[in-house]
């Protein structure tokens, strides 16, 4: 399953919407997605979504898709 995570890219700073960064994921679960990204990078997860057929097409459509491998 792919996921779209959404993250600030530091925890020392409070969240602010304009800050939001988005990247895309290969796992077996949310709770998967969740531990690879908080054990590899200081990005503070704000929300996690698992991307259906449809929505993954469209987003694969942007230049920024590109999936994250840790």
């Amino acid at each position: 399953m792919v996921f779209k995570v959404y993250y600030q890219p530091t925890k020392k700073i409070n969240p602010r919407r304009e800050n939001t960064e988005s990247l895309y994921l290969e796992a077996d679960s949310e709770p998967e997605a969740r531990v690879l990204v908080e054990s590899n990078t200081e990005y503070n997860v704000e929300f996690i979504e698992e991307l259906s057929d449809a929505a993954l097409e469209y987003e694969k459509e942007s230049p920024a898709f590109k999936l994250t491998e840790f």
